[in-house]
């Protein structure tokens, strides 16, 4: 009970960081994101129905394919020519807005570049901005940085990540992500501190290769790992391994990564990140 007290203090407080005082009229919010598969979108919904705020979709002028494999192939094409897609003019002016969500899908380990069209057109200058973004293993933090640099003078706040594979985690985490950041009231107790990392188990071995088991970009070896408590179950920080892939033999390893993996009471390991 104590801990709770004091993280609805804290999320309180954040709160008023945000707003000024509860007496003084709220921030004006606006979520702006692209979205290409309604990942994102699914993500952008859940943020503006809760905090009551507007809410617009980046649209491009010629639209990717719906296919997967020519939107990679096109997007490839404009990286290698130093292009970015045109987008269409924004209704919002985001001039008038206090806080700025931006969403958008992680492509090449960063925002997706209809995103990146938005920041070279829009100044944030002033704003408090918080990232969201759907992946399908990471992205957040990398795609954090490249904001921030892009938007020297914004505010970044911290931000919100969810794998493509958990779109039905995405209620509950919003909410408990509105709740700690202080833009929506209540109570949620946050996890220690993961404690320091050991060398893995054969049981946290197994852990982690049954999160990470059939998702084909990931292809690593867990060699150290720290847990704590969660109120669904544990949660596993590893340190692992990046090993050669089969598939892509001149694809050098990535080195080292750090994979989140969850195992909520009776439910099997998921992994939910990975921090490259």
């Amino acid at each position: 009970m104590k801990i709770a007290k004091l993280i609805m203090c804290a999320a309180v407080a954040l709160m008023a960081a945000v707003s000024c005082s509860s007496k003084k009229e709220a921030p004006k919010v606006l979520v702006l994101y692209y979205s290409q598969t309604s990942n994102t979108k699914t993500v952008a919904t859940e943020i503006a129905t809760r905090l009551n705020a507007d809410i617009e979709e980046i649209a491009l002028v010629e639209p990717y394919d719906t296919a997967f494999q020519a939107t990679i192939d096109r997007c490839k094409a404009d990286r290698e020519k130093g292009i970015l897609p045109e987008i269409k003019p924004l209704k919002s002016n985001v001039a008038d807005y206090d806080v700025v969500f931006i969403g958008y899908p992680v492509w090449f380990g960063t925002y997706a570049p209809p995103m990146a069209s938005l920041l070279d057109k829009v100044d944030l200058s002033g704003k408090k901005v918080v990232p969201f973004c759907t992946f399908g293993s990471g992205g957040l933090e990398s795609s954090m940085k490249d904001l921030a640099a892009k938007q020297p003078n914004a505010e970044i706040l911290p931000g919100y990540g969810v794998r493509a594979a958990r779109m039905d985690a995405v209620p509950k985490e919003v909410e408990q992500f509105l709740t700690v950041s202080g833009f929506i009231e209540g109570a949620y107790v946050l996890p220690e501190d993961f404690p320091e990392q050991h060398p893995v188990s054969a049981d946290e071995a197994a852990i982690f290769d049954a999160a990470v088991d059939g998702y084909p970009m990931l292809h690593a070896k867990a060699i150290a790992a720290a847990k704590r408590t969660i109120p669904e179950g544990s949660e596993y920080l590893f340190t692992a391994q990046d090993l050669p892939r089969e598939d892509k033999p001149d694809m050098p390893p990535a080195g080292e990564l750090k994979v989140y993996v969850t195992v909520e009471n009776g439910k099997n390991p998921v992994f939910t990140k990975v921090v490259r």
